[in-house]
């Protein structure tokens, strides 16, 4: 098998493999670029698995080429022209055991056959030769590939014992694959899904966020579910049973959402912590626990709770006045709230309507008729001789929706009103 066109990361991979050979140590890509190239696809990164020392590896390539980031665990990256990505060096190894369940406690340099038996998956387990083009397959990684199986290299159990991560990665490896899940290594994950607890949240929220940004979201979602794993990932979503149809519907349906976005879809069927009112929208405080308790970016957290603040404003649309419909449009995320109102409109007669009146509302509107610049500012208001405070806030609100509404076209019209406003508040 040869890559099916040769590009600039795969022949710097190529080339740090020449290069460990050329020294006297075997080389070989592992891991998932294996997995890819075997499904005739690019590989985004490379790893490179060799039997040459982490000490070798730096004395190779130099100290200015290369980060010690997992020395300890033989583990050196390799730095690329400008350009390209790293690649990350790691020299083949056993592992002793993890205690925490996250990382060994200790490591052995190996064989290469050792090293592909420590791994998590035999479709993540194999080797390849970029130089005599042949693969390295200790595993049956090649069979389960093309039977299209997500199986744990020897005992299931015990894979998943070592590093719990692999419980959520096996989910996710079935789903965006568009494998199935090997019956033990399904029993495996189910049996030990609460001990996903154990991981970092910042390891399990990267892991959602590969779910929920592949096509193949709602299957990765079924997954958790069936496993038991939902209860970890998303505490109190499976409270409401039976599992909530409709926002898989909307996760399946969505066209390449944002991470925001799709989870703001997924967090809309929490339940609502009032024992009174199960079944009333989940509160935005609700929504915000769980961003803050996965530890997500201030964007992230920002783009769930503004769309999980406007997600019903389809059913009111036909209220707004011109003003409000603008300042919603002209948001960022705007075109994120507009597919999640298109999943809506696509199940439900009445918001299909709404969103057609919106869309014809909004069609003559230009990017300038959304956000034009403001005919008053602050420094024009504080030259009147107001003095600074939330008055101030209020004449500038009421300003620009008079701009917005088309009541003021000017800066004189809205000089004008302005001095309406704070002679009628003297």
């Amino acid at each position: 098998m040869h890559p099916s066109s040769p590009d600039p990361q795969s022949a710097f991979a190529t080339r740090v493999v020449l290069e460990l050979r050329q020294a006297g140590a075997d080389a070989y890509w592992a891991g998932g670029c294996v997995r890819d190239l075997l499904r005739k696809l690019r590989p985004q990164d490379y790893d490179v698995a060799t039997s040459a020392t982490p000490g070798a590896v730096r004395k190779l390539f130099g100290a200015r080429r290369t980060l010690a980031v997992g020395e300890s665990f033989g583990v050196i990256i390799v730095l690329p022209p400008e350009g390209l990505e790293p690649v990350e060096v790691a020299t083949f190894r056993t592992e002793g055991p993890y205690k925490d369940g996250r990382r060994p406690d200790s490591v052995v340099y190996a064989t290469a056959e050792e090293d592909a038996l420590r791994r998590d998956f035999t479709i993540n387990g194999m080797f390849y030769d970029p130089v005599e083009h042949r693969v390295l397959d200790f595993v049956g990684g090649q069979a389960d590939l093309k039977a299209g199986i997500v199986r744990a290299i020897g005992d299931a159990h015990a894979r998943m014992q070592e590093d719990k991560l692999r419980l959520l990665r096996a989910v996710r490896f079935t789903a965006v694959l568009d494998f199935q899940l090997d019956p033990g290594t399904a029993e495996a994950v189910k049996a030990m899904s609460s001990q996903l607890s154990v991981v970092s949240v910042e390891r399990i929220a990267q892991e959602l966020r590969k779910m929920l940004l592949h096509r193949n979201r709602r299957r990765a979602i079924e997954l958790c579910l069936e496993t038991g794993l939902m209860d970890v990932v998303l505490p109190g979503w499976t409270e409401t049973e039976p599992a909530p149809e409709g926002a898989l519907q909307a996760l399946e349906r969505l066209e390449t959402p944002s991470f925001g976005l799709a989870l703001a879809v997924l967090m809309r069927s929490l339940p609502n912590p009032e024992p009174n009112r199960r079944k009333a929208p989940v509160p935005t405080g609700t929504v915000r626990g769980h961003c803050h308790r996965l530890k997500l970016s201030t964007a992230d957290s920002d783009s769930c709770l503004w769309l999980h603040a406007h997600q019903h404003d389809l059913d009111r649309i036909s209220q707004f006045s011109d003003a409000d419909l603008k300042r919603l449009l002209a948001h960022p995320l705007s075109g994120e709230l507009l597919k999640w109102f298109s999943v809506q409109a696509a199940v439900d007669a009445d918001k299909s309507r709404s969103l057609a009146f919106l869309t014809a509302r909004s069609s003559t509107w230009t990017a300038a008729d959304l956000a034009p610049p403001p005919l008053i500012t602050g420094q024009d208001i504080l030259a009147l001789g107001l003095k600074p405070g939330p008055r101030l806030k209020e004449l500038l609100e009421a300003i620009r929706t008079a701009q917005l509404n088309g009541e003021v076209a000017t800066v004189e019209e809205a000089q004008s009103m302005l001095r309406a406003l704070i002679g009628g508040s003297c």
